[in-house]
């Protein structure tokens, strides 16, 4: 890639990550209007929908082998239990803590679960990033200040039990050889909406009536901006520029953060701060991200 293509990628992923952000604001507004199995059939099922042409311009296969669709099933089934925590730990919680403590500790728990299957090392390094993870998300529940039953608030169980569930799904998505991430992307939101239609969906019992166009920006924001544009826009950037683009993903937090206290009203806490910049370090390490790339010498061009 060029130079100026390089920037231009860079400011879509930045606007990418905003809206990964904002999917936690978008959340937390329509959970005032439907159940968390509606939402999830109205934004997994349109969000399929425009992955189409987007899979035509990027000429990815629709192909998908037996096995493949076993793990997307399974997946699917895992993202729904993921989404449902999730949503109803922003409905009953903020959606500042929920993006925050979720985006942070996916990764992290990621990390720890392929250490126990033995595909991870825990060296030194990564024992400490793992207690300075731990360390942030105590920090972020505020958990110096409160008693036991405080700290494991229903919210704050969803929100940890949300970020068991997607490493699982991390994890079988990486042993797909012969479907592309975005063709699977594609069949797990399909699946998750049929799911979601046959066994917990009654579309005649939906208040349409009720759906005000406050509804109708904030699924078109999640549906268009956050998984279609956003998840599109990360997988060209790993296509296109490699593991770098990881290091994009620090900004979902903080994005989180600033969106909920400017449309919520929701308030950002010393600890939300302090913790996420923890776990937001601990990942860094555990995944050896570097943010800046030092410049390589004449020196060193010359070898």
């Amino acid at each position: 890639m060029t130079q100026t293509n390089n920037k231009v990628l860079y400011i879509f992923l930045l606007i990418a990550m905003l809206a990964w952000g904002a999917s936690s604001v978008n959340m937390k507004i329509l959970s005032s209007y439907i159940n968390e199995y509606e939402m999830m059939l109205f934004r997994y099922f349109f969000t399929a929908l425009t992955l189409i042409p987007i899979m035509i311009f990027l000429k990815k296969s629709f192909r998908i082998d037996f096995k493949s669709f076993i793990f997307v099933l399974i997946s699917s089934i895992l993202f729904i239990a993921y989404t449902k925590y999730f949503y109803v730990g922003i409905q009953l919680g903020t959606a500042s803590l929920g993006g925050a403590l979720v985006t942070t500790l996916v990764p992290i728990n990621t990390f720890i679960f392929l250490a126990i299957l033995g595909t991870k090392k825990i060296t030194a390094k990564s024992f400490f990033a793992l207690i300075l993870g731990a360390l942030g998300v105590l920090t972020m529940l505020n958990a110096w200040t409160f008693k036991s039953e405080e700290i494991f608030l229903l919210q704050n169980l969803y929100f940890i039990l949300a970020s068991l569930i997607w490493p699982i799904v991390t994890i079988i998505s990486s042993k797909l050889t012969k479907v592309s991430p975005l063709t699977f992307t594609f069949y797990i939101y399909l699946t998750t909406s049929l799911i979601n239609v046959i066994f917990f969906v009654d579309l005649q019992s939906i208040n349409y009536a009720s759906l005000d166009s406050i509804f109708y920006i904030n699924l078109a924001m999640i549906t268009l901006l956050a998984t279609a544009f956003g998840n599109t826009i990360y997988f060209i950037g790993v296509e296109k520029l490699g593991a770098e683009v990881s290091s994009f993903i620090f900004l979902v937090p903080f994005s989180a953060i600033v969106l909920s206290a400017i449309f919520l009203q929701e308030e950002i806490t010393i600890s939300i701060v302090i913790g996420t910049i923890l776990t937001i370090s601990a990942v860094k390490i555990l995944n050896n991200i570097t943010i800046i790339k030092k410049k390589k010498s004449n020196h060193d061009t010359s070898k």
